[in-house]
């Protein structure tokens, strides 16, 4: 739909970038206020994260009663040579290893049942979003990027909870439960084994807002770069040229994710060294075992190598977030055509009457300035002018996809403003020279937005079409109501596109229809077949015809000129003709 409109005539009324608004505000967004916003997301699974929760706490703590045991063993039994001791704990390790095992497998298979449901869920409401913006949304910001939001954002989101937010949390309490310990066993070898904790949390703060950065940069550019393929795979040197700055910030991504790593190594391995000298050092001096310092070594272990794990997990956390913001920045937006309650009623007693409308570009002149005409309820109007003239923008105003700058356009008596999209929808049919259509079947395609019909089988619904006198149209598809519709590819022509767009908008019995150039791209004779059943409409169906093709027009009752801001009556047929060559010559 969105297509048909001129881009020198595509008003924009309010900032709806989504890049500009990004570039704003990126830096404002904490990672508390973002984690805030993505838990807050599944709520709805509150329940089922509680058992998973558990079921890691479970985990960590089985796996941390190992080493303790494993001191215990060699102290009491194995240096005294009680193996009958060593056997009976030898069983006790190996039944909290199967348990903890047990455990893991649920958790990890209760997330993944969240991570698909979440990933649902955030689609469907990006989705859901995305069809209550209006039309200036869509002018100023790319398909590709919107589908890179949808598809790549989404599923770094997922991917995170199904995947790694466990491991995150797991190895948090595992490092927690580890350092407990170490401080438990012996305080003061705790603090020095956990002193380079200290640096790398440090070191965390610091670096992370600048992970965060690059790899919304790079998410960034990916959106641009699927945006530009999607809008023309023709322009390959803008492709390569995009193609190359994703690359290098994808680069710069992937070493911010991966700085982490060597540090907590390097942590990690002074960590133990410390543990293994002062260790050492306490058993000459009789103040340790042999027993304590093995489970000490192991608690080290187990807190420092979690760390590393959350090295990549904090990456992999950064991604997530970078992500969501750019999805919940959109989630956050509205539109700005809201339906104004007890707005003022028309004075006029014409169907759709335009009082000193106004439309105009930020930052340039107006489209159209202080205009006024009137429609009468069952006539044919024709609006014909010069390419950039205004006749979309005054199709678009008359719909509804934009709001006037000054003035009030009345739909029936009232202000177009105070009908829902819903009753502005039944009311008004609107046929594009592009129509866009969906994969599925011509059936498919005819009832979409017409829940009248959904209920219709093949045969009432072809009855329908028979009685709106639509039956030599469907008669040009090979399988009628059953073929197939892509749309992509060449599964059928866009003149059969646009006879689909024709029978849906019958079908809907419009008060007012509106066809944009709707016969630019069908051959004559189905033109004359067109024009036949337009004819045969209901009597009290006010039509829209915008034009270039002047034999479209000749029918029509009235003719207005659109042009330089102005929408007049043109009188004559021959008239119009006229002022539409002068207007040509003018421009």
């Amino acid at each position: 739909m969105f297509k048909s409109i001129a881009r020198n005539e595509v008003p924009i009324t309010m900032n709806y970038n989504l890049n500009q608004a990004q570039e704003k505000t990126e830096k404002k967004t904490s990672n508390l206020i973002s984690l805030r916003k993505l838990v807050a997301l599944i709520g709805e699974e509150r329940r089922n994260l509680i058992i998973a929760f558990a079921a890691i706490l479970l985990n960590a703590v089985l796996s941390l009663l190992g080493p303790y045991l494993i001191g215990h063993t060699i102290d009491t039994y194995i240096q005294t040579r009680q193996y009958h001791g060593v056997l009976v704990f030898a069983a006790i390790l190996l039944l909290l290893y199967l348990v903890a095992y047990i455990v893991n497998y649920i958790q990890m298979l209760m997330m993944g049942g969240i991570g698909q449901r979440m990933l649902f869920s955030l689609r469907n409401a990006v989705f859901n979003k995305l069809q209550e913006l209006p039309v200036d949304f869509f002018n100023q910001n790319k398909a590709g990027d919107l589908i890179s939001r949808i598809n790549n954002d989404t599923d770094k989101v997922n991917q995170f909870f199904s995947q790694s937010l466990m491991q995150f949390i797991g190895s948090i309490f595992t490092m927690t439960g580890a350092g407990i310990f170490l401080l438990g066993i012996n305080f003061n070898l705790g603090l020095a084994a956990l002193f380079p904790a200290l640096i790398v949390w440090i070191f965390t703060r610091i670096i992370s807002p600048w992970v965060k950065r690059k790899n919304t940069a790079s998410m960034k550019s990916t959106g641009g770069l699927s945006a530009e393929i999607q809008e023309s795979l023709a322009n390959f040197k803008v492709i390569i040229a995009s193609n190359r700055e994703n690359y290098d910030k994808s680069i710069q991504a992937g070493i911010a994710n991966n700085v982490f790593m060597p540090v907590y190594t390097l942590a990690a391995n002074i960590g133990q060294l410390i543990v293994l000298l002062l260790g050492i050092y306490l058993i000459v001096q009789g103040q340790f075992t042999l027993g304590l310092l093995i489970s000490f070594i192991a608690y080290v272990t187990n807190f420092y190598n979690p760390l590393r794990q959350l090295a990549a997990l904090w990456a992999n956390f950064q991604v997530a977030l970078a992500g969501w913001d750019r999805i919940s920045q959109l989630l956050s937006l509205g539109t700005n055509l809201h339906v104004i309650q007890n707005a003022e009623s028309g004075t006029s007693k014409s169907f759709l009457h335009f009082r000193n409308v106004s439309f105009r570009y930020p930052g340039g002149k107006d489209v159209l300035h202080k205009v006024n005409f009137e429609l009468e309820r069952g006539k044919t109007y024709a609006f014909v002018g010069p390419t950039g003239g205004g006749k979309t923008t005054t199709a678009s105003l008359i719909s509804r996809l934009y709001d006037t700058t000054k003035g009030t356009i009345f739909l029936n008596g009232r202000d177009i403003r105070s009908y829902s999209p819903e009753e502005r929808s039944k009311k008004i049919g609107f046929i594009l020279q592009e129509p866009f259509l969906f994969s599925g079947t011509v059936r498919d395609n005819i009832l979409y937005g017409n829940p009248g019909y959904k209920s219709f089988s093949d045969e009432q619904l072809s009855g329908a079409i028979l009685e709106a006198g639509l039956e030599g149209l469907l008669e040009r598809f090979d399988q009628g109501l059953n073929t197939r519709v892509q749309t992509t590819g060449d599964s059928i022509s866009l003149g059969q596109k646009q006879l689909i767009a024709f029978i849906r908008a019958v079908l809907r019995k419009p008060e007012l229809l509106i066809l944009d150039e709707a016969t630019a791209n069908i051959d004559t004779v189905t033109e004359r077949l067109l024009d036949n059943i337009l004819q045969k409409l209901p009597e009290s169906t006010t039509r829209v015809i915008i034009a270039h093709r002047l034999n479209t027009i000749e029918n029509a009752d009235e003719i207005f000129f659109v042009n330089s801001g102005e929408i007049i009556p043109a009188g004559s047929f021959n008239e119009a003709v006229n002022m539409l060559l002068h207007g040509k010559n003018e421009s």
